[in-house]
């Protein structure tokens, strides 16, 4: 099936353009004789720099104004950071493909030193709850910044003294070409990233049967799989909410290896899960390890998260 022109929505910044662009780049490998067209669509969370990301209203903020222009037809297919992916999404649209990750790992980016050597107080800069509270498990001695912006904007926070060192995805400073000034790889059994990161997921129309699959040719199985069972996951656990909740899956054959993390909203309580599954039942593991996860008082933990 062709067609002749695919307008493909993306938020503007040069990491979402990068990313939108590796997905168009996969797609004409299919499909060369179609036209495809990167539309920039402005979000909630490009507009208002100043909401924190671990706020109940940050849910969605950077993918309403994508679903929205999907619904309008203004485009007609979205691309995200499946991360950023609230994992209730309209009933009017339909998650149909994502890439091969990339590395999962957070990354600290400093001026040289590692986590393990910066003096105690050093500020530690990052939009995320679920990694201020993994720093503070792994160095309480340290004091964690929150700061938002792109990429570039937090690295400059570094040369400016403000802060000492940034938390960001790996995902992003390799995709960026930056690869080269990150300082450190954080080990994931201190720095267990958030379901989903390091992939990039696209979106449709769930009436539209042509471009689910159209976009199906470049679904990687393998990154489905495993974002399939740490997306239920955190659906089982009522992630939507403010809790810091991690879970990362990984593939060995036909089976399917996920961890999980949850911690309450102040950080002096973490739990932590782990189990397997087979791969042709990536949903069913997820579910079931959410299940004996609230269980285990990760239910105690989110609860709080909600009130709080």
């Amino acid at each position: 099936m062709k067609r002749e022109r695919i307008i493909v929505g993306s938020r503007g910044s040069r990491l979402a353009l990068i990313q939108a662009e590796s997905v168009v780049s996969e797609l004409k490998k299919h499909y060369p004789e179609s036209v495809f067209e990167i539309r920039k669509i402005v979000t909630g969370g490009d507009r208002n720099q100043k909401i924190q990301l671990g706020q109940i209203d940050s849910i969605g903020i950077f993918t309403k104004e994508l679903e929205e222009a999907l619904l309008d037809r203004r485009i007609d297919l979205a691309v995200h950071s499946l991360k950023d992916m609230p994992t209730i999404i309209p009933d009017q649209l339909y998650l149909a493909a994502v890439l091969e990750r990339s590395d999962p790992r957070d990354v600290l980016i400093t001026r040289g030193k590692l986590l393990e050597e910066l003096k105690p107080g050093s500020r530690i800069g990052t939009g995320s709850p679920r990694r201020s509270i993994q720093l503070s498990r792994y160095r309480p001695d340290l004091e964690a910044r929150s700061i938002r912006g792109n990429i570039d904007t937090r690295l400059k926070k570094i040369q400016s003294g403000e802060v000492d060192g940034v938390i960001l995805a790996a995902a992003a400073m390799i995709r960026l070409g930056w690869r080269e000034r990150i300082t450190q790889y954080l080990a994931m059994d201190n720095f267990l990233p958030s379901a989903g990161q390091g992939a990039i997921a696209i979106e449709v129309r769930r009436n539209d049967d042509h471009l689910q699959q159209l976009v199906s040719r470049i679904n990687h199985v393998p990154t489905w799989q495993c974002i399939t069972a740490e997306r239920v996951f955190l659906s089982t656990l009522g992630g939507g909410c403010r809790a810091p909740i991690a879970a990362l899956a990984s593939i060995n054959g036909d089976k399917l290896h996920l961890e999980g993390m949850a911690a309450s909203s102040d950080g002096t309580r973490m739990l932590r899960i782990s189990g397997e599954g087979m791969t042709a039942s990536t949903e069913e593991t997820g579910r079931d390890l959410a299940t004996k996860f609230l269980a285990m008082g990760a239910s105690e933990l989110i609860r709080e998260a909600k009130v709080n």
